[in-house]
C-alpha cells in the first residue's frame, strides 16, 4: 500500500492534482503540483523583478494567490495559466512600485534618480494612473478582477475567458461590466482625493 501511494502521486497529471486539490482542498496537492512547476514561475519573476530577493517572495505570493483562484478558475492548460497569473503578478508588483522597467544600467548609481526626476510630467502622470490602476484592481471581487484581466491584459473574447476561468458567459459579460464601472469608480476617487 504505502509503495502504491508514492507510484500514483509519480503518475499523477497536472490535471490530476488540480482535480484532486479542487474536490479535496487538500494544500499538499497543490503544493506537489506547484513544485514541479517553481523553477519557471522563479524565471518569470526574476525575468520581471530583477531582483533574487523579490523573486523568491513572488514565489510564494503568486502560490498563496493560486489557493484562491484555483478554487473558481476553470484551467485547462495549468503551466500556461501559471505563467500568465505569474506574469500578471509580476507586472502589478512593478506597477504598485512604479518601478520603470529598462535597460539596467539605468538602475545603478544615480542614473535612476537622474531620470525620474527628468521624466515628463506626462510619464509620472502616466505612472501614477498605471499604479493607481493596479491598486485598484486588488479591490476587484476576484471574478471581476480575472476577467478583467484576461479582457483586458491578455486580450480574450468573453468565450475564451468563460473557458479558461469556468464562468458562465453571461456571468463573464456581468463581470466585466461590474468590474469595468468599479475600476472607474476607484479611479475617480483616487484622482478627488
Amino acid at each position: 500500500m504505502f509503495l502504491k501511494l508514492f507510484r500514483r502521486k509519480a503518475d499523477f497529471s497536472d490535471a490530476d492534482y488540480l482535480s484532486e486539490y479542487r474536490r479535496t482542498g487538500n494544500l499538499a496537492e497543490l503544493g506537489e503540483l506547484y513544485e514541479r512547476h517553481m523553477d519557471m514561475v522563479f524565471a518569470v519573476c526574476f525575468k520581471y523583478l530583477r531582483d533574487e530577493d523579490d523573486a523568491k517572495d513572488a514565489v510564494m505570493q503568486v502560490f498563496e494567490q493560486l489557493i484562491e483562484e484555483l478554487k473558481i478558475s476553470e484551467v485547462r492548460n495549468f503551466k500556461s495559466w501559471l505563467h500568465s497569473v505569474t506574469r500578471n503578478h509580476c507586472l502589478m508588483q512593478l506597477r504598485s512600485k512604479r518601478v520603470l522597467v529598462g535597460d539596467e544600467g539605468l538602475f545603478e548609481h544615480e542614473a535612476y534618480e537622474t531620470f525620474v526626476v527628468q521624466a515628463p510630467e506626462a510619464d509620472v502622470a502616466l505612472e501614477t494612473q498605471l499604479s493607481d490602476l493596479g491598486d485598484c484592481l486588488q479591490t476587484l471581487a476576484v471574478e471581476q478582477r480575472k476577467s478583467v484581466e484576461l479582457f483586458y491584459f491578455q486580450q480574450l473574447c468573453y468565450q475564451q475567458i468563460a473557458e479558461q476561468t469556468g464562468f458562465a458567459l453571461t456571468k463573464v459579460k456581468s463581470y466585466l461590466q461590474n468590474g469595468k464601472r468599479n475600476l472607474k469608480l476607484c479611479m475617480e476617487g483616487k484622482q478627488h482625493g
